[in-house]
């Protein structure tokens, strides 16, 4: 009888060990899985609109205007951190047109455009430029579209 109890507690502990050998096996699992998933949502803050596009060059698009059909915009960005702008207001005789520097903004994904006329934030993308509000938060409503200049080849 003695035999048969401690017979008994050696399988009842065998099986306790087993349970508990694959609980943490299913946890080790779970970690993994979790922290492949965290891993893959890591935002990417070494590749920037900055330093891997090719983001100088000419943009041209027709922004909205309050008081006139649209303004012919062409933005020059160069390599040395200076920009062109030229506005053109359609069915008017008016254009804009001015120099400076810019500087960017957002860990490089926004240029800032500092001249005597021009004082306009854009967000750098693929092949174009998106205008931004003064505080940099992108222009809402039925003609964002609109805000777009596109880089020429």
């Amino acid at each position: 009888m003695k035999y048969l109890w401690l017979f008994s507690g050696s399988i009842a502990l065998m099986s306790f060990g087993a349970c508990t050998s694959n609980a943490n096996k299913q946890l080790e699992s779970k970690d993994s899985v979790e922290t492949t998933a965290l891993d893959s949502q890591v935002t990417d803050t070494v590749h920037t609109s900055q330093n891997s596009l090719d983001w100088n060059g000419t943009y041209k698009g027709v922004i909205p205007c309050a008081d006139c059909p649209g303004i012919e915009t062409t933005v020059v960005l160069n390599p040395d951190l200076t920009f062109t702008y030229t506005g053109v207001y359609q069915e008017r005789d008016t254009k804009v047109e001015d120099t400076g520097k810019f500087m960017w903004h957002n860990n490089g994904s926004v240029v800032h455009l500092m001249g005597k006329e021009v004082n306009m934030k854009l967000k750098v993308g693929e092949n174009q430029l998106i205008s931004l509000d003064q505080e940099g938060n992108p222009i809402e409503g039925p003609l964002k579209d609109h805000y777009i200049l596109t880089k020429e080849n």
